[in-house]
């Protein structure tokens, strides 16, 4: 995500801030962010008490859950384990998404009943139809 928001940073005149929804944890010694978080591109940060991620990514106490949650709609890009958890929590929250990718082994463990679309015009097409 450090990737995604440093390209959204680097538009001219655009539009949005970068919002990052940050995994933590509280203890005896308080709220502690986990390392690495935020990167540096985050404009407003939200911070959480939620540690978990990857493998863990769908269980209650990842953050996943507010990243899915607050969209309007998803777009995937290619990752790893914590995307494919998102996928996972998208669809069980039916929210509307597609996974740009070239091909579906880009997301390891991708659902099968992930939309999969290569054409960046026919993402953002699909994109806008559901903002307007």
């Amino acid at each position: 995500m450090e990737a995604v928001s440093q390209a959204f940073h680097s538009v001219n005149e655009r539009t949005g801030k970068i919002i990052g929804i940050i995994p933590g944890t509280v203890d005896d010694a308080g709220y502690r962010a986990l390392p690495g978080y935020p990167n540096p591109w985050i404009e407003i940060p939200i911070h959480t008490h939620l540690p978990l991620s990857g493998l863990s990514g769908t269980e209650l106490a990842s953050r996943n859950h507010i990243n899915i949650l607050t969209a309007s709609v998803l777009v995937a890009l290619p990752g790893s384990h914590g995307t494919a958890s998102e996928v996972r929590l998208a669809l069980q929250y039916q929210k509307p998404l597609v996974a740009f990718l070239s091909t579906r082994e880009e997301i390891p463990g991708l659902p099968p009943e992930t939309y999969v679309e290569p054409n960046l015009e026919k993402v953002k097409s699909f994109v806008a139809s559901l903002l307007r």
